[in-house]
């Protein structure tokens, strides 16, 4: 009985056993299937999520190079700024931490409420509250001791000129990335390569480790503009532009034989350092995208051509009486009847229908031919991105009306910048320079130069010289007279040119401009001014009257600055400068000069030497150290309060003076 009894528990048992084993074998089965799928067909995701979830890389801006003046001065360079970041896993309160965020910037909007609130509320690792942000709101938000919140440096671009070069340095955008001007052309350059923070998290968001790949530097450009000129430039170009009440207005200073751009404004102007607060026509660099018919000054082109090709000479009479000429039921006025005139005559009181005549000489194919040679039609340098190549009209399409247009200046699209090079051509003997804006660029302690690019010949040296006088009797006699700077030859060219407005040209907007260089016998400085629309009440309209007087004031505060002596009637050459009799400042009426011992004064004696400039202003010390063969170094304005050398000291030709100068 008992055996009868165990066999039935046996079995019981067995049979348990045999479906525990079962169900044991099933889960161990179904464990193993799950571990075989998630170690290999989702092991690639689980992975990524893990990643995801313990370790966070952030990006980290290299610090871009400087940008520096051709003297070494500082134009653009980088600092340090805090950027605010959030782990949004790690804020309990989000829409607290907005409120409170947002209270210590001081300066979020609706919108940027709403996009933090956003950004707080997601799901991701990482998140920006707030790029580059100042020092005052860095503490304030430091303060709060927000979990989750946290901060990172990154390189902020800094201008610390405000609105000087603005239009040649361009700006920089929170990402680190040029995007305008010399800072967009060469943003790979200067950039240098980015780094990574790699920071490591345990389970609950914990950083326990932190790993940095820093960033590379990226290299500085020494531009060939002089700040100084820069400044000049700037200046008088707005005084310019207010005076005769314009739109606008462009000048471009260049280096007539290396191509090297000394200053180039334009007016209005803008902040980098506040890009997004000003309109995009004031970011606008007019002196390479604004295309203009440039009128009369296009006569350089036209007379170059003529006496290159010996089509005429410079004495050769032309028939412009009338006044006019006719192209079917178009005609063409000059100002005046002139009767006849000689080829000088008609490019110095700027005949229309004399330049008309001669260009219908030259013909369509020669014309298109000498404008091809001159640069127009193409960008010239490599260092502004989105130059304009301007429009030229085909030889094909250069009929009779159209050829006598373009022989004026008109039905061709120019830039100031196209215009400063043509006509450095002719300052330099016929050769067109390629513009340069960048002179060297640095890396590593090492300087690379960037080299002068000849782009063609234009004209003959010969052809240069006859259009040098022409150009120098523009400004004694003709329509140029305002560009005249003392003791010094100028030559130039005025334009005016009617705009284009809704299709028609326009009887009340102008662009008037004037060309040209100094000192006209040894050139230094091409110069090239284009206002935009004048409209001053009772203000003459032309060239010769707006943009004339910018360009002279330009051209001799650069004269000055530069230390260039002048080139009619110069002073003999100097030997010494006595300092027995110092300069004296009478209560009213100018400052005095010293006494200049010259080859055909007396000599100095043993007490001969550098003289004392204090108290004088910066136009007598310029022509002072100009006698000497120095030039000046100013810092301030005013009058000298000290100076280096001292009074007295050796005195050194071709060297420099170095000034300060207080009101």
């Amino acid at each position: 009985m008992a055996e009868q009894s165990a066999n039935p528990w046996r079995t019981t048992l067995n049979r348990r056993l045999s479906v525990a084993a079962g169900l044991f074998l099933v889960w161990s089965v179904a464990i193993e299937a799950r571990l075989i799928y998630f170690q290999v067909v989702e092991h690639a995701d689980l992975v990524a999520a893990a990643v995801n979830q313990q370790q966070r890389s952030i990006d980290v801006s290299a610090k871009r190079g400087e940008i520096l003046d051709r003297r070494g001065r500082i134009l653009a360079r980088s600092v340090d700024a805090d950027t605010v970041y959030a782990v949004p896993a790690e804020i309990k309160n989000p829409s607290r931490a907005v409120a409170e965020l947002c209270r210590a910037l001081a300066d979020c909007s609706e919108r940027d409420r709403q996009v933090l609130a956003e950004r707080l509320g997601s799901l991701k690792q990482f998140v920006h509250v707030r790029r580059q942000v100042s020092p005052d709101q860095a503490r304030r938000v430091a303060a709060l001791e927000l979990e989750g919140i946290g901060f990172i440096k990154e390189s902020r671009r800094y201008y610390p000129n405000k609105d000087l070069a603005a239009h040649l340095l361009g700006y920089v955008g929170t990402d680190n990335l040029g995007l305008s001007g010399i800072e967009s052309t060469y943003d790979r350059l200067i950039r240098g390569e980015q780094g990574t923070v790699l920071v490591q998290t345990d389970a609950h968001h914990r950083a326990f480790s932190r790993v940095e790949r820093p960033p590379t530097s990226g290299a500085s450009l020494e531009l060939t503009v002089d700040q100084n000129l820069q400044h000049i430039a700037e200046r008088e170009l707005r005084a310019g532009v207010r005076w005769a009440h314009a739109a606008g207005g462009s000048a471009v200073v260049m280096d007539s034989f290396t191509g090297e751009i000394l200053a180039l404004a334009n007016y209005p102007t803008f902040n980098p350092n506040a890009y997004n607060e000003f309109k995009p026509d004031a970011r606008r660099n007019r002196a390479i995208q604004d295309l203009y018919e440039p009128g009369s000054t296009f006569k350089i082109v036209t007379a170059s051509a003529a006496l290159e090709e010996k089509v005429t000479t410079p004495e050769e009479p032309v028939d412009v009486r009338g006044g006019q000429i006719r192209f079917g039921s178009r005609v063409i006025h000059d100002t005046h009847d002139y009767g006849v005139l000689s080829w000088k005559d008609v490019i110095v009181k700027s005949s229309n229908v004399g330049a008309i005549r001669i260009g219908l000489e030259l013909g369509a194919e020669r014309m298109g031919a000498y404008v091809a040679r001159f640069g127009f039609g193409r960008p010239l340098s490599p260092d502004f991105r989105g130059e304009s190549p301007g429009i030229v009209r085909g030889v094909a399409k250069m009929k009779d009306s159209a050829l006598a247009s373009v022989a004026m200046g008109y039905e061709i699209g120019v830039t100031p910048l196209q215009m400063a090079a043509a006509v450095s051509s002719v300052a330099n003997g016929g050769e067109l320079v390629e513009p340069r804006l960048v002179r060297a660029v640095r890396r590593g302690g090492e300087r690379a130069t960037v080299p002068r690019k000849v782009l063609g010949r234009t004209i003959s040296a010969s052809t240069a010289r006859q259009l040098t006088d022409i150009m120098e009797a523009v400004v004694t006699d003709g329509t140029g007279t305002a560009a005249q700077i003392d003791g010094y030859s100028v030559a130039g060219k005025t334009g005016t040119a009617s705009k284009i407005v809704n299709g028609a040209y326009s009887k009340s907007d102008y662009n008037v401009s004037f060309v040209g260089f100094v000192p006209s016998r040894k050139p230094m400085f091409t110069i090239v001014v284009v206002v935009d629309s004048p409209h001053a009440p009772g203000l003459s309209r032309y060239g010769g009257t707006v943009a004339a007087p910018i360009f002279q004031r330009i051209a001799e505060a650069v004269l000055r600055h530069q230390g260039v002596p002048p080139s009619v009637n110069p002073a003999p050459p100097v030997l010494v400068a006595r300092h027995d009799r110092l300069f004296e400042q009478p209560t009213a009426g100018p400052v005095t000069a010293p006494e200049i011992v010259t080859v055909a004064g007396t000599t100095g004696g043993s007490d001969a030497g550098f003289p004392d400039l204090t108290g004088m202003n910066a136009r007598d010390v310029a022509r002072v150290l100009a006698r000497l063969g120095m030039s000046p170094r100013l810092h301030g304005g005013g009058r000298v309060v000290r100076q280096r050398p001292a009074p007295g000291s050796p005195i050194e030709t071709s060297g420099v003076a170095t000034l300060w100068l207080e009101r």
